[in-house]
């Protein structure tokens, strides 16, 4: 009896993982530059003889796939092209990559999106002269006042990536992925929703929880069953 328990509670702890990942998926889904994540499933062998295999949700990758667009006629949004992806300083001071192209220019004249400085083709952040017009052109050009004071700098992410924030990704460590910097074009005045539609996320979320619900109902039936059984050896 216990077998069957330590099967179904690692199905349902990896149901609980696909329940998280779904959750944000749907709480993100007009977020701009959000990408959704899929957990990837593998069967688990207790030991190398044993019959009994056991679910594991291990890893959780985000998918890649662009989202819809949005027109916005805001000067200020872009939208990189060919999947290509900006690059912006992250928290820890490494290379992010973001599709959030909601810039905007701090006090400072720092030029930002997604709330991170956003990178020039030479790795440094961009600044622009206070009060002066900024405008942004389909080649990454900044220009303020008609003078161009640097280029926004493009990747395209080759292989699996990492999340480090909502819409911020970085190439996965597993030493197979990587970033390279890309002469791309940007889409003005456009952005980029979340790739998982609200819809399809709450009807993946209902699906998980009926599977959630049949591995704790599974549980909770090999645990009937042992009790009865033990039960059942008391009697005389």
């Amino acid at each position: 009896m216990s077998n069957g328990i330590y099967v179904s509670m690692a199905g349902a702890s990896a149901r609980t993982t696909q329940l998280d990942s779904i959750a944000d998926n749907l709480a993100n889904a007009q977020t701009p530059g959000f990408k959704g994540s899929t957990p990837v499933f593998s069967s688990v062998l207790a030991e190398a003889s044993s019959p009994y295999a056991f679910a594991s949700a291990t890893a959780n990758t985000p998918d890649l796939r662009p989202g819809p667009v949005a027109n916005t006629g805001n000067p200020l949004d872009v939208l990189p092209e060919n999947g290509a992806f900006i690059g912006v300083q992250s928290q820890g001071g490494a290379v992010g990559l973001t599709r959030d192209g909601r810039m905007s220019i701090d006090a400072d004249g720092t030029l930002r999106t997604a709330g991170l400085a956003v990178l020039s083709q030479n790795g440094e952040s961009i600044q622009v002269p206070r009060d002066a017009a900024v405008q942004i052109t389909p080649t990454g050009q900044v220009m303020a006042d008609g003078r161009e004071v640097n280029r926004i700098a493009l990747f395209q992410i080759n292989g699996d990536a990492q999340r480090l924030g909502p819409s911020v990704l970085a190439p996965a460590n597993d030493g197979t992925s990587s970033a390279t910097p890309v002469d791309g074009k940007l889409a003005i005045g456009s952005v980029e929703t979340g790739n998982h539609s609200a819809l399809d996320s709450a009807v993946e979320l209902v699906s998980a929880q009926r599977s959630f619900d049949s591995s704790m109902q599974a549980i909770e039936t090999y645990k009937h069953l042992g009790d009865t059984s033990n039960q059942l050896g008391r009697v005389r």
